[in-house]
């Protein structure tokens, strides 16, 4: 390690659901601090998927998040000469940073028209386990699987 480990910022919990993952999603919506607007797109997800599925929107949230954590991740590690794809096992904080990270990157690549749209099919996606957020998981998953040899070069 180089410099000080960063500081953990704690965030508040959502008002309405009291989770603070949801305050997470809501953060990393967020374009140009624009926090109103995320904050009704989030809420407006849940609604849309209340209305299109039986379920709580909340329940499937946390489903969705849950399906599309990573275990495994490659990391690169140079040995002698060759970059080494190397598998690591991923925190928790980390788990959770990169399915909110995934999902939203890929609901925003979505051909639907509202972002409230994008962001409420695939998460009903990837509570099914499906979907392009839930696809990427399993791609790293597989490239970890697939260099399991370098895993002695872990550090």
């Amino acid at each position: 390690m180089r410099r000080r480990k960063s500081p953990v910022r704690e965030v508040l919990p959502d008002p309405i659901y009291g989770s603070k993952v949801v305050t997470k999603f809501i953060n990393a919506l967020m374009y140009d601090g624009r926090k109103s607007v995320a904050t009704k797109i989030m809420y407006g997800t849940l609604a849309l998927i209340e209305k299109k599925s039986e379920a709580k929107g909340i329940d499937i949230f946390n489903n969705a998040i849950d399906n599309i954590k990573p275990i495994l991740e490659v990391k690169s590690r140079r040995v002698g000469g060759a970059t080494y794809q190397v598998p690591v096992e991923v925190r928790a904080a980390r788990q959770q940073a990169l399915a909110l990270r995934w999902i939203i990157s890929y609901a925003r690549k979505r051909s639907e028209r509202t972002m409230i749209e994008k962001l409420a099919n695939e998460l009903m996606d990837a509570a099914n386990n499906r979907g392009a957020s839930f696809k990427k998981k399993e791609d790293t998953y597989k490239m970890a699987e697939a260099n399991k040899a370098f895993a002695h070069y872990r550090w």
